[in-house]
């Protein structure tokens, strides 16, 4: 399935650019458009189909996922993955450890916003293993 049809006929915000800063930090192949890094920092983040980011830890700020396109997984540490459509969203709590991204047959977007917090950081942790994302599809 090509990237338009899977996004449900065509992205809401252009794809940006291959998302080669946080590279690796990603299994597949993601893409970044930062919507704005003023005030509060909003990005369209893109996934190729299979392509999902590692476990991290969003410290005191969290974050909250639009989905605007395509199917995903959204999963918390410990508990079963949720699936992911245009429609949802997902508040991510600071201190929850977690990782998102595409299903294996589709592309996947969501708009990532960082809920701003005093000394906010990421961290990233292990990739999610083959064997769990295919327990997913």
């Amino acid at each position: 399935m090509d990237r338009e049809t899977s996004l449900g006929g065509g992205a809401v915000f252009p794809i940006g650019e291959k998302n080669t800063a946080y590279a690796k930090y990603f299994i597949g192949q993601s893409y970044l458009n930062m919507l704005t890094t003023e005030g509060i920092a909003i990005g369209n983040v893109t996934f190729e189909p299979g392509c999902r980011n590692n476990w991290h830890i969003h410290h005191k700020g969290g974050q909250i996922l639009l989905v605007t396109g395509g199917h995903g997984y959204y999963q918390e540490w410990r508990k079963n993955a949720q699936p992911l459509k245009a429609g949802d969203v997902v508040n991510i709590l600071p201190e929850v450890k977690h990782w998102h991204g595409a299903a294996k047959n589709s592309w996947f977007s969501h708009i990532a916003i960082e809920v701003p917090a005093l000394n906010a950081s990421n961290e990233w942790l292990e990739a999610v293993s083959q064997d769990e994302y295919d327990k997913l599809n």
